[in-house]
């Protein structure tokens, strides 16, 4: 896409994707700076007539009841992002950051944050040059949001923290000044406007919730060359069978299949005389397994989407209704408690790992000599002397254990903070933290299927598979070639997960 123009409305996966890991331009439309305006305006009036206001002009969390003198506001705004910058741990990744100041910028451009307009804008400015905050990726409980990965995003606003610019690590205020911006002094609201929020864990989840929907697309790919190279059959994959179940996931991965394996050799084959009736589940039952899983990742997508258009911070700031002279506009909730997110992304966990699961049961079968339909032992082109793929499948089986750790839920973990003001905690953060990995195994376990599955089909020749598996077949091999004879295989399995990650597949993962 050409650009993003933000308006505070809901961000796709593709647009967040887009300004991520392409650097697409971004702009604010004019009518969401006027929105802008219009809330810090009010802010202003406030100040004017000496109202007290939580997070105005008040202390914060705990500290809510202590009024700050008006000539303290501007160093309450600085102390908050400070004292909030605690996270700890490796920092983020450039993409993750990258979506982390488009969404707090789309964001701040609902209008209801009373910021000046001057903030989201230089946001934008920082997205568009490249000025990357460095995020430590722990310390967030994503109650009153994600806190601490925001204050150290907020650092860099004011010239403070580090920053990666040209990828070179330095102070956050040197990386302005190389792009050619220039730092702000927060005003009233705004320190508070940048910490509180969902961001951090909607950016983490939203990039790795697209990765897993191409993911559970290509495990269908993964699956027809495994299909052909045990001599399965694509019976189980009639749509009279799942129009008879008609949830959509399910339809959809069962026409995939149906199209990935249209003119096999290798079907035609054995189709008279196969003595089989059918085939395994891991086999049998990819149109309800991935196609359930599409279906939790078509809802958590919806969930990040609508997220990444709502306003989390607190207070939020609204028009004043003159029906209520009493009533300043300016009211205290609690948006920025990440539970939809947080649910969200455990339950997407869940569905990838078991995507996992049923991918590491088809390499499995394709290795075990007792199942894999006359295959050599392990593939191996001379078994014994060389102990061929035997070796993947276990690295497949330790990427499942920990994947099904990991897949415990962090959102039924609850530890009051902030002296018991926040006494009921998302831990949304963690959830996108341990589902990012959980997409990384996800993807090197699929790696290990497509290079076992291009072995498998090579033993079944001069039969040749379906045209689309064919092509998959090629793909694979530009990255992995046959094995003739044992060889490491940690270099094969890590680049061909390099290649789905940067997009080698993307043909057979989309419009599917």
């Amino acid at each position: 896409m050409d650009s993003v123009v933000l308006d505070g409305q809901p961000l796709t996966l593709a647009q967040i994707e887009a300004v991520s890991l392409a650097s697409c331009p971004v702009t604010i439309a004019p009518a969401a700076l006027e929105r802008v305006a219009a809330s810090r305006a009010r802010i202003e009036q406030i100040l004017a007539a000496g109202e007290t206001v939580y997070g105005v002009n008040t202390g914060f969390g705990k500290l809510s009841d202590v009024r700050i003198p008006e000539d303290k506001l501007v160093q309450l705004q600085t102390n908050l992002v400070r004292s909030h910058s605690a996270g700890v741990g490796q920092p983020l990744a450039e993409p993750e950051v990258r979506a982390m100041l488009l969404l707090r910028a789309n964001v701040l451009a609902k209008g209801f944050s009373g910021v000046r307009p001057a903030l989201p804008e230089l946001l934008v400015a920082m997205l568009n040059a490249g000025v990357h905050p460095v995020v430590p990726e722990k310390g967030s409980v994503g109650a009153s949001g994600d806190l601490a990965p925001l204050a150290h995003l907020a650092l860099v606003v004011i010239g403070e923290g580090e920053a990666y610019y040209r990828g070179e690590r330095m102070r956050g205020g040197e990386a302005l000044r190389r792009a050619g911006l220039k730092p702000m002094e927060l005003a009233a609201k705004e320190g508070l406007a940048l910490l509180n929020g969902t961001q951090a864990m909607n950016a983490v989840g939203a990039l790795a919730v697209a990765r897993a929907r191409r993911l559970v697309r290509l495990a269908d790919l993964a699956g027809a060359m495994s299909l052909e190279a045990l001599k399965g059959t694509p019976a189980a994959f009639d749509p009279r069978i799942h129009q008879a179940r008609p949830h959509a996931g399910q339809i959809a991965a069962a026409a995939h299949l149906i199209r990935l394996l249209e003119g096999s050799e290798i079907r035609e084959s054995h189709r008279t005389h196969d003595s089989r009736v059918q085939d395994a589940y891991c086999l049998r039952c990819m149109p309800q397994v991935h196609g359930a899983v599409r279906g939790v990742l078509d809802h958590v997508s919806s969930v990040l989407e609508s997220e990444a258009g709502s306003a989390t911070d607190n207070p939020l700031v609204f028009s004043q209704d003159p029906s209520k002279p009493h009533d300043h506009g300016v009211l205290s909730g609690g948006n920025f408690h990440g539970a939809p997110l947080a649910y969200a992304l455990d339950y997407a966990a869940i569905a990838v790992t078991d995507l996992a699961g049923i991918t590491e049961r088809r390499i499995d079968r394709l290795l075990n000599p007792d199942v894999n339909e006359g295959l050599p032992a392990f593939l191996s082109p001379d078994p014994g002397l060389s102990s061929g793929f035997m070796i993947a499948q276990i690295v497949a089986a330790a990427l499942i254990n920990d994947c099904q750790v990991l897949a415990h839920p962090a959102s039924t973990g609850n530890i009051p903070t902030d002296g018991g003001k926040e006494d009921h905690v998302s831990m949304g953060m963690t959830g996108a933290i341990k589902l990012r990995q959980i997409v990384e195994n996800a993807e090197r376990i699929v790696a290990i299927e497509l290079m076992c599955a291009a072995q498998g089909i090579e033993f079944r020749r001069p039969l040749r598979s379906s045209p689309e598996v064919e092509r998959a077949h090629e793909a694979v091999r530009k990255v992995a070639p046959h094995l003739q004879q044992d060889r490491v295989l940690a270099t094969d399995i890590e680049a061909l997960a390099a290649a789905i990650r940067a997009g080698a597949f993307n043909e057979w993962c989309e419009s599917c």
